[in-house]
């Protein structure tokens, strides 16, 4: 009767958990919606592949659903973001294909019963849980096919090398610049991969430094928020807070080559003063190539891109672009991890004055409690009195 009481106590825990009822918030572009989740609350997105930055902001908004119209692991490469979620114990399905976009509207309350999705109490979508076991087995799998995502990197890397030579060989066609950049130090900050620890690590890098502090997109929001001002905001604008596009930082506006400047209008509205730099690739390529033109004797990337298993993880055509403006950058671009370990910082001008005065005193009570010394100290202030012609 034990063993029964508890199979049956066991059985009701995985049927409560695999039935989560909450607001949905649908959003497409993932980064944007997890702006504005809540904890508690079902996401429903449309993203292929959920990459390790997606997968830790919906796990760090304590969200208990998430529904995915695309396949959340496809097997074309090794991709984390759907482990971190399963293993946080965050409910994943995968309704591929269901149109659920239109038929759930920001705000709705819905159920999830294991794959089913149920509005007003009818089913209007089935799917398949993304359980740990699942997830785990899709990632295994990857894994052994990564040979053909390094294939595809390699084949959009020439690509990039061919359609975009000019801006791996030639110069960007830059505005006029208020932002000083020669000689200068710059910290390259994107919302990506331990971005927010990186830039914990860098405090006293960034103190000492003083680097120009560059925000790329929603890496402005991350530098305001860890109590640092912007000198410069890069991208498309489209996942930096209000209040900080207005913080004062000069404000560049990535357009494309076909004339598209995604950020531009959003700027107009707010009456925010802009310049555009045309260019392909990432806005990240567009941070760091004009730091390196405008004579930046060193440029640090937070939460950027910086080996074989990162970029496979982002699994964007963009990535090629952003692989190629490292090898042109070279010498002067370094990851955070790198400064942060070899980095020794300096003490600071209180820490200083604190040991020169308690340095100071501890020679006055020797002074003051040795006759001999007193005596000395007597005889130099009398010559010194001498030599200056003190009275």
């Amino acid at each position: 009767m034990a063993r029964t009481t508890s199979e049956n106590l066991a059985t009701s825990r995985r049927s409560k958990a695999a039935e989560i009822g909450g607001i949905v918030r649908p959003g497409k572009r993932t980064k944007i919606l997890t702006k504005s989740l809540q904890p508690g609350e079902i996401a429903l997105i449309d993203h292929k592949d959920i990459d390790r930055v997606s997968g830790e902001e919906l796990v760090r908004k304590g969200v208990s659903c998430v529904i995915n119209v695309a396949q959340s692991s496809s097997g074309e490469y090794p991709n984390v973001g759907p482990n971190l979620i399963a293993d946080a114990g965050v409910h994943l399905v995968d309704v591929i294909g269901e149109p659920l976009f239109d038929l759930l509207h920001d705000g709705d309350e819905i159920v999830v019963r294991d794959g089913e999705v149920l509005k007003d109490g009818e089913v209007v979508a089935r799917g398949e849980v993304q359980s740990r076991e699942v997830v785990a087995a899709k990632y295994e799998q990857a894994k052994r096919q990564v040979g053909l995502a390094l294939e595809r990197f390699a084949e959009n890397t020439m690509h990039h090398i061919r359609q975009e030579s000019e801006l791996l060989s030639g110069r960007l066609d830059l505005p006029e610049l208020d932002t000083v950049f020669r000689d200068r130090h710059v910290l390259v900050v994107v919302r990506g991969v331990d971005h927010q620890r990186d830039l914990r690590a860098l405090r006293t890098f960034i103190r000492d430094e003083r680097p120009l502090l560059i925000g790329v997109d929603g890496g402005a929001d991350a530098l305001v928020q860890e109590g640092h001002q912007p000198d410069m905001i890069v991208g498309d604008m489209d996942s930096a807070h209000d209040g900080v596009l207005a913080c004062g930082a000069e404000l560049i506006v990535h357009a494309y080559t076909d004339g598209r400047a995604p950020g531009r209008e959003r700027l107009q509205k707010l009456g925010l003063a802009h310049k555009i730099v045309a260019a392909p690739g990432t806005s990240e390529d567009i941070a760091m190539l004009m730091a390196a033109e405008e004579g930046a004797s060193l440029i640090v990337t937070v939460g950027s891109h910086f080996n074989l298993v990162e970029f496979l993880d982002k699994n964007r055509k963009g990535m090629a672009s952003t692989f190629l403006t490292r090898v042109r950058i070279g010498e002067i671009l370094i990851d955070a991890k790198g400064v942060s370990r070899l980095y020794r910082p300096r003490p600071s001008n209180r820490a200083l004055s604190g040991v020169l005065a308690a340095g100071v005193f501890a020679l006055g009570a020797v002074i003051f409690s040795s006759p001999a010394l007193n005596n000395l100290v007597d005889l130099l202030w009398l010559k010194l009195k001498v030599i200056f012609g003190i009275g």
